[in-house]
């Protein structure tokens, strides 16, 4: 089979994207796949082709509800209509009709939580699974134990569903992430295809600003570029003050999203960014994954990111057009303080599980009540004997280091002097190559005022402005 006229036949591309062409074709070979792409390289495109190709359903486990609708969005442009979002959107009435007609749809997204229902998962196991997806995998190891720990179950369901041929996708995966995703996904597997990618997108220029002033340094930038855009913060207030702030003092089209909104607003805010109708977007880390639009010209965080993982995934939102693009981090001093309050109260969450326990095999019925959504979860695992307490409390308790070491990373990149650039790939085990490019980052001479030119030029202005330069240095070689 000659893939590139399939890619043509289904998708009407003509050339495959870095790393595509190896994921499927590993995939025809029924390898199970590990696949570290760039955002913007077109990872989804690797499922979907190799679900055209091959006979059964492709089931894709995806980490949110905006993901899931904006892949279903995609199939449909299409042509495909054999697709469904199964997660807590539907009504009752609908989840009932998809799960009793579960075998008609080629492709399925799923939530962990929702893949983990009984009901569900009987459905699932009756049907002849081509490929199991988890997207965005990284979420596995980032969200797995503390926050989401149905991600915990999927070697179960896996098993259930005959362990199928199997992809993980990820934009990023350090040395560690990559151990537990092989740990969590591919316990099963004996024959792992690894294809991993740099994480280094060589468009994007990487600013840090520090500065005691951060909402006016926020409006300059503003002024200065005038393509679309996003601003991450770390909390939903800031999103929305951020938003008002915007409207107030500039012309922007600007809306905040965050995951207090309904799914409906979610939804008509990301297809009203992606089709132009606003200029910026206020947000907090609910909002981005896999969203397909090739022209956000810069990402701002207004807020100190958790991780450098996390941090990577954002800004790597820009620029997957590969034209120009920019990544700007305002910050503060003591901005990470937000972290280590949420740290702590995910360190409260475990302690009350001590109040729990009597002899570490009972659990007083009378608190019950009084636990919160995660710690009902975890509760549940007790209870369904998927590890002691005890061993629930290591897990919790080395997630809480590695969240402390995330941040001190992250720090470390803010007060970078060398190279901004090299210091993301040395944190994610890479072979640093020579540097060849010149607009790298600030540490390495970047500087904002000269390089928004060209990201505010649109491409024919771009071209047009390379054109001028270059007639102008042959004039002066005569």
């Amino acid at each position: 089979m000659i893939l590139e006229e399939a890619l043509y036949q289904n998708f009407g591309f003509q050339t495959f994207k870095p790393g595509q062409k190896e994921v499927i074709q590993a995939l025809l070979n029924k390898q199970d796949t590990l696949a570290v792409l760039p955002t913007g390289t077109g990872k989804s495109l690797c499922y979907q082709m190799v679900g055209k190709l091959l006979v059964g359903t492709v089931l894709i486990v995806s980490p949110l509800l905006s993901l899931m609708e904006d892949q279903v969005i995609q199939l449909q442009k299409k042509g495909e209509t054999r697709v469904i979002a199964l997660n807590s959107s539907l009504s009752f009435m609908e989840k009932q009709y998809v799960l009793a007609n579960l075998s008609s749809y080629k492709y399925i997204l799923i939530s962990p939580e929702t893949l983990t229902q009984k009901e569900v998962r009987q459905q699932i196991s009756r049907l002849n699974i081509a490929l199991f997806v988890v997207d965005e995998a990284h979420c596995v190891s980032q969200w797995g134990v503390d926050f989401r720990p149905e991600y915990t179950k999927l070697a179960q369901i896996q098993k259930e569903c005959g362990n199928p041929l199997t992809l993980a996708l990820t934009a990023t995966a350090t040395a560690d992430v990559k151990q537990d995703i092989l740990q969590q996904v591919f316990s099963k597997s004996e024959n792992i295809k690894e294809i991993i990618y740099s994480v280094n997108r060589p468009n994007i220029a990487l600013i840090v600003d520090k500065t005691d002033e951060k909402a006016a340094k926020l409006l300059n930038y503003l002024s200065q570029l005038k393509n679309k855009g996003i601003i991450y913060c770390a909390t939903r207030k800031t999103a929305e003050k951020l938003d008002r702030l915007i409207k107030e003092q500039t012309d922007l089209k600007s809306a905040f999203y965050h995951g207090g909104l309904t799914a409906n607003e979610r939804s008509l805010l990301q297809q009203q960014f992606v089709s132009n109708q606003l200029d910026v977007l206020c947000a907090t880390n609910a909002f981005g994954m896999g969203i397909d639009k090739p022209d956000v010209r810069f990402v701002i965080h207004y807020d100190c990111p958790d991780s450098l993982e996390n941090y990577v995934q954002e800004f790597g939102r820009a620029g997957r057009d590969g034209q120009p693009s920019v990544a700007i981090l305002l910050y503060q001093k003591g901005d990470e303080s937000i972290h280590y309050y949420f740290q702590t109260e995910t360190r409260q969450d475990r302690e009350v599980l001590n109040q729990l326990f009597t002899d570490k095999t009972e659990i007083r019925e009378e608190v019950l009540t009084n636990l919160n959504e995660i710690q009902q979860k975890w509760v549940q695992g007790f209870l369904e004997k998927e590890y002691t307490f005890e061993e629930l409390e290591q897990r919790l308790l080395r997630k809480e280091k590695d969240r402390y070491r995330q941040l001190s990373s992250m720090l470390n990149y803010i007060n970078e002097a060398k190279c901004r650039r090299e210091f993301i790939q040395h944190y994610f085990s890479e072979k640093i190559s020579k540097k060849t490019q010149k607009n790298c980052c600030d540490c390495c001479g970047l500087f904002f005022d000269n390089y928004q030119a060209q990201i505010v030029q649109s491409p024919e202005e771009k071209e047009i402005s390379e054109q001028w330069e270059d007639i102008l240095l042959r004039l002066f070689k005569e």
